[in-house]
């Protein structure tokens, strides 16, 4: 069972991202603060649950938490800032976007660029450990992947519909072969081992 909350002085938004491994399409991050005494059995990093409970999450955050957002930065932005300030700044474009003004972020990973001098807590594999964090987690990977079928319509031969633009062999092939599309981040490399295949 994930713990509901890191600290209980403080209002607290779990914040986390999605895409930053991939080689296309933007990276997107949300922010959420879920009410006190809040609940959700199957809630969890959204890597650990299906597509479809994803989805089915998604709503029960929306409708539950008492405020909640999402926000991206697009490839182009990726390739002037880099993925990591990408990443930061999405998280922090989701945390202006919410209704209630939080007193503390929690961060899934282990760094950050402080936001507007609210205080922030790292916490590595935070998704798996709080559901504010997780709910994050369920609301920038479902939203991502809502937007990349949008974009798998404009380019079907790289298989966005199901690898969502992650470096697939697939979708490394075909860009070797047909070359890059409109959206892929420029600055990724496609031959890069340290990249690994899904």
């Amino acid at each position: 069972m994930l713990h509901l909350q890191y600290q209980h002085a403080l209002i607290e938004a779990g914040c986390d991202e999605a895409g930053r491994g991939c080689l296309a399409g933007p990276v997107f991050a949300a922010a959420v603060i879920l009410p006190p005494k809040f609940k959700l059995k199957l809630l969890n990093d959204s890597k650990q649950v299906s597509e479809k409970l994803r989805f089915e999450l998604r709503t029960v955050i929306e409708k539950k938490a008492l405020a909640w957002a999402v926000a991206e930065v697009d490839h182009h932005e990726i390739d002037k800032i880099n993925i990591l300030n990408a990443s930061f700044l999405a998280m922090h474009r989701a945390v202006a976007k919410l209704a209630i003004e939080p007193q503390l972020l929690l961060i899934d990973g282990n760094r950050f660029n402080p936001y507007k001098g609210i205080p922030h807590q790292c916490i590595i594999g935070g998704d798996a450990k709080y559901l504010n964090i997780a709910a994050a987690s369920i609301l920038a990977k479902t939203y991502r992947d809502d937007h990349m079928q949008k974009l798998a319509a404009e380019y079907p031969e790289y298989d966005w519909q199901k690898n969502k633009g992650y470096p697939t062999k697939k979708h490394r092939d075909t860009i070797i072969r047909i070359g890059q599309s409109p959206y892929h981040r420029r600055s990724f490399r496609v031959t890069d081992p340290q990249i690994s295949i899904f």
